[in-house]
């Protein structure tokens, strides 16, 4: 199996400018996504919904953590202290999507048809998928663990968004209140796994430090 090439300069500077724009356009739309999803989980008293917009809130605290190690003269020094941050999102965003599944399960919460959740959780199941890939691409070929981490939360926010999808459109159908809580356990579990992998700096498998190692 070939070993990874280490970019030049002005390749790494053009991929740390592409991981800017890309985690950019990610806090942008999920800023927006929080926002909507909140308000309309709030007025159809739907957990699902309010947990997807808590999500949304944390995964734009991930992309800013990244945002910010991107601005600094020398990005690679602050690797370690992101992926904290990064593993600390995905801990949080597994405890309280646990702690709102098992509490819709156990009072049987039954929230309203949500013609804006639904289009809402549409979409992001089609544009979260191409943020995902495209930082996922960049922070590869530059080395950076935490541009994979922060992509690898995105394509769970996908994950996520499929879920609180099929629990709303088959809460609407056939009534079926508790889909969605159980598909968040689901969600739950892999939201943990990816932080304990963050924590550890072995965000598939791609930290500078191992590109490093890869060379002659």
């Amino acid at each position: 199996m070939s070993t990874p090439a280490t970019p030049s300069t002005g390749r790494l500077r053009v991929l740390q400018r592409r991981i800017r724009w890309i985690v950019t356009a990610t806090i942008a739309y999920n800023v927006v996504e929080a926002t909507v999803a909140l308000a309309a989980g709030a007025a159809a008293s739907s957990a699902a919904l309010v947990a997807f917009g808590l999500d949304s809130t944390i995964e734009v605290l991930s992309a800013a953590a990244v945002a910010w190690q991107f601005t600094r003269r020398d990005p690679e020094r602050w690797e370690r202290g992101t992926l904290r941050v990064i593993a600390v999102a995905f801990f949080a965003l597994a405890m309280y999507v646990v702690a709102s599944s098992a509490w819709a399960l156990t009072t049987r919460v039954e929230a309203e048809h949500s013609l804006i959740g639904i289009i809402l959780t549409a979409l992001s199941v089609v544009i979260m998928p191409f943020l995902s890939l495209a930082e996922r691409r960049a922070g590869r070929e530059a080395g950076s663990a935490t541009a994979v981490a922060d992509a690898a939360q995105t394509l769970l926010c996908t994950y996520l968004s499929a879920a609180v999808l099929l629990g709303l459109v088959l809460n609407s159908a056939f009534g079926w209140w508790w889909a969605d809580a159980v598909a968040g356990l689901v969600i739950a579990a892999f939201a943990l796994r990816e932080g304990v992998e963050a924590w550890r700096g072995d965000a598939c498998a791609t930290s500078v430090g191992m590109v490093l190692e890869n060379e002659p």
